[in-house]
C-alpha cells in the first residue's frame, strides 16, 4: 500500500516531493544569512539578532573552537538552555566538523558522566549555573575543556544587572585553579576552519533506544536538513515567519522544528528559556508569532493560564503538538480559546521520534481525522508491519510501525546490533525504521497510534528509561528491588510510579517514601524522579524470574 501512497491525494498544495540540498546545517543557514541578511533571525528575553549578525557569531565561533584545537570528528556536550549561546556554539560546530552531543540543562551529575563517557566528548559547553553538576564528574572523562556562558551574555546592560540582582548572584562561581574552565567571552580568536560532509554523524541526541537504556541517537546535517525542508512546506512557513522556540534544543522537536526549520527559511526563533504559561502569554501579546510547537501538556497549561484570556490569538497560522498523544479534550479547549480571542489556527497534532530527527507524519491542515496522528510528510514511506516482522499488515490491522526516508538516523552510538534491529532493508530495497510502536494505518494512509511497543513512559513528552530509575532507585541502601511504570495522569498524560521492596520492610511509610523520592532527586532528571512509591513485599515475576511490570500496569488500571 506504501507505494500507491494513497495519502497523497490530501496534500492539497504540499508538494509531494522536494529537492534537498547537498549541504551542511551550517551552510543551510549560512544561505539563509546572504537571502534575508536584514531579518530577525532569533529574539533572546528582547535582544535580537538579525541574520548576518547571528552568521557572524557563528563563524567568530567556529574559527575560536578551531583555534583551541577542535578538529573534525571531535565529539562536544552542549549543556544549554533556549539561548543564543546554544544556537550559536551549534552551528559553530557543525561549520568545523564537531558533532554536537545535546542535552538536558538540568541532568544530574550521574547522568552527565553517563553522557560524556557514551559520547567521548572531549569538550562540553554550559551555563556557569550548571558547572557544578559537571565538576564532580569531569575527573572521569576526556573532557580538556569546559566553555560557560552565562545568560547575561547576550543581554543589554540594564537587563544583564536586572538578572544578575535576581538570579546571577545566587550562582557559586566555578574555582579559579580548575584550569579545564574557559569563559564564552573570553574564547573568539580568528581561525580558517573546514566542514562536515552532509552525510556525515552532526548531532548525537540521546532518547530512550529500543530496550529502554539511554540511547545516543546519530543524525546527520542531510537529514536535519530534509526535515527543516518538508516541516516548512506544512505551513506554509515564509520568510519573516515567527515561531516561539519553547521546545529545548536538547530535544529533536525543539532543535529540529523550532530552530532549525525557521533558521533554514528566514524565520525568526524566539527563544523561550523557560516555559511558563505567563511567559508564553506575554511573548503571544509582544511577538505575535504565526507558529507555535509543544507538547500536549504545553497546550493543556495554556489552556488553564487566566492570562490567555486577554492575548489576542489572530496571529497564529498553525499549532502542533508532539511527543505524546495529543487528549481530544486539550485540542477542542485550545482551539476553542483560539476562536475566542480572535484566531482560527487549529491544533494539529503529528508523529515523530529521535531516529527520524522529530516528526514524520502530521495531521494535514485541512484534513483531520479524530484519532489519527495523519500522514506522512513529502518523501517519507509509511507501513505498518506484523509484529516481529517485515510482512505487511492489512489496512485497519494493528502492527509496528515502520517509516523510510530522509532524515532517518545514521544509527545507535556504540550500539550496532540495537542499530540492526532498528534499520532494516526490506525487500523494495529501501531501507525502513523499526519504530517500537503499535500502530495501524486506513485505507487512505491516515496512521493512528495505539501504544508503544518500548518500555518507556513519556511525562509531559520527556522520554523517561524506567531502567534508569529503577538503577537509581536500587544504589539506595534500603532498597532491595524496584521496578517503575508509568500511569495516567491528568496534567503530564503519564508520571512515574515505583514500586519498591525494601530488605526491611518495617521500614514502609510515607517518611521512608519521600527519603526515596528525594533520593532520586540527587540521581535523575526532574521528569525521571517517581512521583508516587509504592512498597510491597514481594512483586510479580515472570516465568524467567524477571519482574514483571505488565502485571503491574495492568494491577494499576483495574484500581483505577
Amino acid at each position: 500500500m506504501y507505494e500507491r501512497k494513497p495519502w497523497l491525494k490530501f496534500y492539497d498544495d504540499v508538494p509531494q516531493t522536494l529537492s534537498y540540498p547537498e549541504k551542511t546545517m551550517y551552510e543551510t543557514v549560512r544561505g539563509a544569512a546572504r537571502r534575508f541578511p536584514g531579518l530577525i533571525a532569533y529574539d533572546f528575553m528582547g535582544t535580537r539578532s538579525t541574520y548576518a549578525r547571528l552568521l557572524g557569531d557563528i563563524d567568530r565561533a567556529a574559527a575560536a573552537f578551531a583555534a583551541r584545537g577542535l578538529t573534525k570528528g571531535d565529539r562536544v556536550t552542549v549543556c544549554l538552555p533556549n539561548c543564543p549561546q546554544a544556537v550559536i556554539a551549534f552551528y559553530a560546530l557543525n561549520k568545523i566538523g564537531v558533532t554536537a552531543a545535546m542535552i538536558h540543562p538540568l541532568s544530574a551529575p550521574t547522568e552527565i558522566d553517563f553522557y560524556l563517557k557514551e559520547s567521548g566528548s572531549v569538550w562540553a559547553i554550559t551555563l556557569d549555573a550548571f558547572y557544578k553538576n559537571f565538576a564532580p564528574v569531569l575527573g572521569r572523562s576526556r573532557v580538556r575543556t569546559i566553555l560557560l556562558a552565562r545568560i547575561g551574555d547576550y543581554l543589554p546592560a540594564l537587563k544583564r544587572v536586572g538578572f544578575f540582582i535576581a538570579s546571577g548572584r545566587k550562582i557559586k562561581k566555578p574555582p579559579r585553579d580548575d584550569e579545564r574552565v574557559l569563559w564564552w567571552r573570553d574564547f573568539f580568536v580568528p581561525q580558517p576552519a573546514s566542514a562536515l560532509a552532509p552525510s556525515d554523524c552532526a548531532v548525537i541526541l540521546f532518547s530512550g533506544g529500543t530496550t529502554g537504556a539511554p540511547k545516543g541517537i546519530m543524525l546527520s546535517s542531510a537529514a536535519f536538513n530534509a526535515l527543516g525542508l518538508q516541516t516548512a512546506t506544512q505551513g506554509p512557513m515564509l520568510p519573516g515567519d515567527t515561531i516561539l522556540s519553547i521546545l529545548p534544543m536538547f530535544h529533536g522537536f525543539g532543535l529540529g522544528v523550532c530552530v532549525h526549520t525557521f533558521l533554514i527559511g528566514g524565520g525568526k526563533c524566539v527563544l523561550v528559556p523557560r516555559f511558563t504559561p505567563e511567559s508564553v502569554a506575554a511573548l503571544i501579546k509582544s511577538e505575535r508569532p504565526q507558529y507555535m510547537a509543544g507538547v500536549p501538556t504545553l497546550y493543556e497549561a495554556l489552556v488553564r493560564d487566566t492570562t490567555m484570556r486577554s492575548a489576542n490569538l489572530g496571529c497564529l497560522k498553525r499549532a502542533y503538538a508532539g511527543g505524546d498523544k495529543l487528549p481530544r479534550s486539550v485540542k477542542e479547549r485550545f482551539e476553542a480559546l483560539v476562536r475566542e480571542r480572535g484566531g482560527t489556527a487549529p491544533l494539529l497534532e503529528g508523529y515523530g521520534l529521535t531516529e527520524s530527527v522529530t516528526a514524520c507524519i502530521v495531521t494535514p491542515k485541512n484534513h483531520d481525522r479524530e484519532g489519527s496522528v495523519g500522514i506522512p510528510y513529502p518523501d517519507m514511506l509509511a507501513k505498518i508491519v506484523l509484529p516481529g516482522t517485515r510482512e505487511e499488515a492489512e489496512p485497519g490491522a494493528d502492527g509496528e510501525l515502520c517509516v523510510s526516508g530522509p532524515t532517518l538516523m545514521l544509527g545507535y552510538l556504540n550500539s550496532p546490533d540495537e542499530t540492526a534491529a532498528a534499520l532494516q532493508k526490506h525487500a523494495d530495497g529501501r531501507v525502513w525504521l523499526h519504530t517500537g510502536d503499535l500502530c495501524s494505518m486506513d485505507r487512505d494512509g491516515f496512521v493512528y497510534f495505539k501504544l508503544r511497543l518500548k518500555r518507556i513512559i513519556k511525562v509531559s513528552g520527556v522520554s523517561v528509561s524506567p531502567v534508569q530509575v529503577e538503577e537509581a532507585l536500587d544504589m539506595h541502601p534500603d532498597v532491595s528491588l524496584s521496578c517503575v511504570i508509568g500511569v495516567p495522569d491528568e496534567y503530564k498524560i503519564q508520571r512515574v510510579k515505583a514500586y519498591v521492596i525494601l530488605k526491611d520492610p518495617s521500614l514502609a511509610g510515607p517518611e521512608k517514601a519521600a527519603e526515596l523520592i528525594e533520593h532520586c532527586k540527587q540521581h535523575l532528571i526532574t521528569w525521571s524522579v517517581p512521583a508516587e512509591i509504592e512498597f510491597r513485599e514481594e512483586l510479580p515475576l515472570t516465568r524467567v524470574g524477571k519482574v514483571a511490570f505488565t502485571e503491574l500496569e495492568k494491577e494499576h488500571a483495574g484500581a483505577g
